[in-house]
């Protein structure tokens, strides 16, 4: 049976979940949910996984994601291990080239992957990405400049643009 590995970051808004296989990062938690939340998203992606605690297999995870927190790093270099539909992959992808401390739209997505129609299939996607900060879906807001949903919500979204904006 593959292992997801768990482990819980302490950083100033509290404490998250994050977990990893031994391919890489899969999936950082909404701050101070319960575990139960990792629990119902680990179902589908990584069926027939089981979870093992290991500060060891995270500790270059918890490094990188502290430092990130203390405005001490701007672009990650860990490894990630992200399961997803062909399209949630491509939107993804997309994310990660978006540069620290910036913005962009969902509309600016959709043209970027080359399919500006789809800009509520982004906007689906960009609610499922499983990591966050990591694929910073953070620096996607509404056309208008208003922030727009966040998995980890809104508060979070705004506390992740200011760090950067800092």
């Amino acid at each position: 049976m593959d292992i997801l590995y768990v482990d819980t970051l302490t950083y100033a808004q509290g404490n998250m979940y994050i977990i990893a296989s031994d391919e890489g990062l899969v999936y950082i938690g909404t701050p101070n949910a319960p575990f139960e939340e990792v629990e119902v998203w680990a179902k589908r992606p990584f069926k027939g996984y089981r979870f093992e605690e290991s500060k060891e297999k995270l500790q270059q995870y918890v490094k990188q994601l502290t430092a990130y927190f203390n405005k001490e790093l701007t672009e990650f270099d860990v490894p990630i291990h992200v399961k997803g539909t062909p399209f949630q992959l491509v939107v993804w992808e997309a994310l990660k080239g978006l540069p620290y401390g910036t913005t962009t739209t969902y509309s600016d997505i959709a043209q970027r992957i080359g399919n500006p129609k789809a800009v509520r299939a982004v906007g689906s996607a960009i609610g499922a990405n499983p990591i966050l900060a990591i694929i910073p879906c953070h620096r996607v807001i509404g056309k208008d400049g208003k922030l727009t949903g966040f998995r980890s919500g809104l508060a979070m979204k705004e506390f992740l643009l200011d760090l950067e904006r800092a």
